[in-house]
């Protein structure tokens, strides 16, 4: 096992002097290999106190550059990264915290046809992901080549942390079998996020990591913790491991990394909605039949908050939790144009409306932030 030096020692004295650490377990630290997926709001404290902790090599999958909407909570980053690529600001930061670690950086979208090649080389997986695809193909690569996955999610006030270890207890499928339908899923943008909360899970993932590296405490296996922000409370809840699970039962029927659509982009902001199949319009003929004089309505099915911070002229607010109630309120003969920030909760709209018997419906690609970015410059982003 690797040897600590004079000033490796000094660094981590405050290690040494716990018996349940000492220098044993730091040279476990120094030997150990880390695999962060996701240098974002979760992968920030993550990767800081690993790196602090003195994990010997860190990896960081990463494809995405600094945004400012970022800052609010991905703590590896400063206003003068905006832009960069995350990975090298994340190596620069990261670096200067502890020069004494190797980081090894993955700048790729984790895949099946490259995910169990990036984990293979680790011993423990962190998923600091927001997004369902990702998880789920994080999650069976682990099963398949045995590696522990030290899961954590975040959303508004809430969040979710466990270790998932099929060797010796349930995966992340046999919590959730299968992944929810695209559009079904409020996103990360559109839903927002309290920018505390992720520092708070994605320290306590690193509590989890380097207690399966020490090989001390009672890791996470089997039980699912629920962090409650606004109430400040913490649940604690058993999960099983289920014998029919199709990645980690008794008869898996998933043998392969499988890549699912993805709900909520890594980058922090959905993409467009596909137009395959759906009556979508741009933020550019939108403009354009408007200055021709074209007659329909705009439906910006946002909540009110968010309206006062941008709107598009004109635009009519009518929230998606309160569409279905509110439907007398609207004329099946008339043409609608639904918006929302993004996209995802349009094609909710867009499907209620439908079954509602509603025709003549399209949806805006991209959403307002479509419209300030391309047509509006003066308008507030968010």
């Amino acid at each position: 096992m690797a040897e600590l030096s004079h000033p490796e020692i000094l660094r981590y004295s405050r290690h040494l002097l716990l018996p349940e650490v000492t220098l044993d377990g730091q040279r476990r630290l120094k030997a150990a290999r880390v695999l962060v997926v996701g240098a974002g709001g979760l992968g920030s404290p993550l990767a800081l106190y690993l790196a602090a902790a003195g994990v010997g090599t860190l990896g960081l999958v990463e494809f995405d550059a600094v945004d400012l909407t970022n800052l609010q909570r991905q703590i590896l980053y400063t206003t003068a990264d905006v832009g960069r690529p995350k990975l090298e600001a994340a190596r620069e930061r990261l670096a200067g915290i502890n020069p004494e670690i190797e980081i090894v950086a993955h700048p790729l979208r984790l895949a099946s046809d490259n995910v169990l090649e990036v984990i293979d080389g680790y011993d423990v997986v962190a998923d600091g992901t927001d997004n369902f695809a990702t998880r789920y193909l994080v999650n069976d690569a682990c099963v398949f080549t045995g590696k522990p996955n030290v899961h954590g999610s975040v959303f508004r006030f809430d969040g979710q942390l466990s270790v998932f270890d099929a060797r010796r207890g349930p995966c992340y499928r046999c919590l959730f079998p299968e992944p929810p339908p695209p559009g079904l899923v409020p996103s990360c943008a559109d839903g927002g996020v309290l920018g505390v909360l992720p520092g708070i899970v994605g320290t306590l993932q690193a509590l989890e990591v380097l207690k399966l590296i020490l090989g001390r405490g009672e890791p996470l296996v089997g039980r699912l913790v629920l962090v409650d922000a606004l109430g400040f409370r913490f649940r604690e809840l058993a999960v099983e491991k289920d014998p029919a699970c199709p990645v980690c039962g008794e008869a898996p029927t998933i043998r392969a990394p499988i890549d699912y659509e993805e709900f909520c982009g890594v980058r922090g902001r959905e993409p467009e909605l596909d137009s395959s199949g759906l009556p979508m319009l741009t933020v550019e003929e939108l403009h354009a039949r408007r200055q021709a004089g074209e007659s329909f309505e705009l439906l910006d099915v946002r909540e009110p908050h968010e309206a006062e911070i941008a709107r598009i002229p004109g635009a009519r607010l009518l929230p998606l939790g309160e569409l279905a109630a509110r439907l007398s309120e609207l004329d099946s003969a008339r043409t609608y144009t639904i918006a929302c920030h993004r996209g995802t909760r349009s094609l909710q709209a867009y499907q209620l409306l439908r079954q509602a018997g509603f025709a003549r419906l399209r949806i805006l690609a991209g959403g307002v932030d479509a419209w300030a970015e391309r047509i509006d410059a003066g308008m507030a982003r968010y």
